[in-house]
């Protein structure tokens, strides 16, 4: 039968649950610390892919797991919609988490705790939140036999924070027939809300940022070769200083402001809703309106390399043949090709431009009938609130959907946020840590995407 609203207990499980899966999940320690050796990848996420298994078997549905090596499970479970002729929708997390310090943590990163009506913990935002709300989501949808509009498929993605290699990229490339029948996908970092003063009223309103867009991105390293030699003898082919070189040509130049179509309609709509314009010449002095969203936005406004780790040399008084930079770039969408060209020329001859990954943009229809879908669900659950397209500088598994098979993606994992909470910087930050009425808000949110979809 077509989903109905849910009844008070009903309404009240599925928010349990929501909040409890994502604490139960914190404590699963899916750690990614990248590469492609199986021998370092440890057991945290065949763990939790484990833990999704058995929740979705409770109320009766049949998941499908399958790895791409072993430690790298994915977890699919499909539901059959009234129309099977139209295209389905992905509803997508990831269950791998990036490094945590317990030391630098005030609380145990993989504790779950809460304080003050927040989880803390890695994964909190990033993104273990919403894999609760969609694993509540499905349990729910089984447990009362409600039948979607459309046909929606609930995946739970292997390695996402080493960009997807061994889980939505393997997975798009290698099982592609898992895929079939999906045309629209949505997942992390996106319908989270911003509160800004409203035009003339004196009062405050939220605006939820539904993620349109996303930066592309090529990871790799700067690799200067020179002369080895000892310590005492001057050397004018010394790699590390070729490579510093490079390292400070590159930092040093300054990438072009560019404001692409979703900012353009983002600051548009802050301004309908504040009053207060924005200006391509001092677009610094707009940005503190964007609160816990100021980060993410401002690494949208052009491209950039940022250098992350630095391997050379193994004695003090050798100078050594080869010195290397990792670098993280982001690029706007259509920029790729410019942007790697622009590396090769800032580092020199004397150094190699070595790229290890790149992960395409996206850039998805901002007049959709899902984005209509999706800001109702909002207002349906906060009345005048407003919803606003965004582009992300980060990057999501959304980007291999699209890649290989052409799949549109959003970024909307809702939830209603605190005025003062900073939100971008929780993400791969320390002290993690997400509203338990966000996440209960968050369920609220997609039980209705999820009916009127």
């Amino acid at each position: 039968m077509p989903i109905a609203d849910p009844s008070a207990d009903e309404l009240t499980v599925l928010q349990d649950e929501a909040v409890q899966f994502t604490r139960e999940l914190i404590r699963i320690d899916t750690t990614n610390f990248g590469g492609n050796d199986p021998a370092t990848w440890g057991v945290g996420e065949t763990e939790a892919a484990d833990y999704v298994v058995a929740k979705l078997r409770e109320v009766g549905l049949e998941p499908e797991v399958h790895e791409s090596a072993p430690g790298r499970p994915s977890v699919f479970v499909r539901m059959a919609g009234e129309d099977r002729d139209r295209g389905g929708l992905i509803i997508h997390g990831h269950l791998d988490v990036v490094p945590a310090r317990a030391e630098d943590w005030s609380v145990d990163p993989f504790g779950a705790e809460i304080h003050d009506g927040m989880i803390y913990g890695r994964g909190a935002v990033d993104m273990k939140d919403m894999v609760g709300m969609i694993l509540a989501l499905a349990r729910h949808l089984a447990r009362t036999g409600q039948v979607p509009p459309r046909d929606l498929l609930f995946v739970f993605f292997a390695d996402e924070e080493n960009g997807g290699v061994w889980g939505s990229g393997w997975m798009v490339e290698h099982r592609p027939e898992l895929f079939a029948g999906m045309s629209e996908a949505i997942s992390e970092v996106g319908g989270y809300s911003i509160t800004l003063p409203e035009r003339g009223t004196g009062e405050n309103v939220r605006a939820y940022l539904v993620q349109t867009a996303e930066k592309g991105l090529a990871w790799g390293r700067l690799r200067a070769i020179g002369r080895a030699g000892h310590g005492s003898v001057p050397n004018e082919e010394n790699a590390i200083v070729r490579l510093a070189r490079a390292i400070a040509a590159i930092d040093e130049h300054v990438f072009p402001l560019e404001f692409i179509a979703s900012v353009k309609d983002l600051f548009d709509g802050v301004t309908e809703i504040t009053g207060v314009g924005w200006d391509e010449q001092d677009i610094q002095a707009f940005l503190p309106l964007l609160g816990g969203a100021r980060q993410f936005v401002s690494g949208t406004l052009g491209d950039s390399v940022n250098m992350t780790m630095l391997s050379a040399g193994y004695k003090g008084n050798v100078i050594p043949q080869t010195a290397e930079a990792t670098f993280d770039a982001r690029f706007l969408p259509g920029h790729q090709d410019e942007l790697l060209a622009l590396l090769e020329e800032l580092a020199g001859e004397d150094v190699e431009v070595v790229i290890d990954h790149i992960g395409n943009s996206v850039d998805s229809p901002r007049d959709s009938a899902l984005m209509s879908v999706m800001t109702q669900s909002i207002q349906a659950e906060d009345p005048g609130a407003e919803v606003l397209p965004y582009c992300l500088s980060g990057g999501t598994d959304n980007k291999a959907l699209y890649r290989e098979l052409g799949i549109t993606g959003y970024g909307f994992a809702p939830l209603q946020l605190p005025e003062d909470l900073d939100f971008a910087p929780l993400f791969h930050g320390v002290d993690e840590r997400v509203p338990v009425d966000a996440v209960r808000f968050g369920a609220r949110v997609l039980l209705r995407l999820a009916r009127d979809c």
